[in-house]
């Protein structure tokens, strides 16, 4: 049951990387751009700790752990710098 339900979910995450994908191409503006790439971070970070429960290792959790370290970073350097048109100051 366990196998079937984790099928499941990640048929309906990589059908939301999609969506998140379309978003960040066809995005009317360049906040909704970075804000489908963030959801895209989330999403892969989702797929690999499901990948992680189905294999039963623990070296995908801290793979997840680094991407998402990395997301956040991103994410605000380029809030701050679409603000304030530079990064550092």
């Amino acid at each position: 049951m366990l196998s079937w339900a984790i099928a499941a979910v990640a048929v309906l995450i990589c059908a939301a990387l999609m969506m998140n994908l379309w978003r960040l191409i066809i995005g009317p503006s360049v906040q909704d751009r970075i804000l489908a790439l963030d959801t895209m971070y989330i999403n892969s970070i989702a797929l690999i700790v499901l990948y992680g429960i189905h294999t039963g290792t623990s070296m995908y959790f801290e793979a997840a752990l680094m991407i998402a370290m990395l997301g956040f970073v991103s994410t605000s350097a380029l809030c701050k710098y679409l603000l304030r048109g530079d990064i550092i100051e």
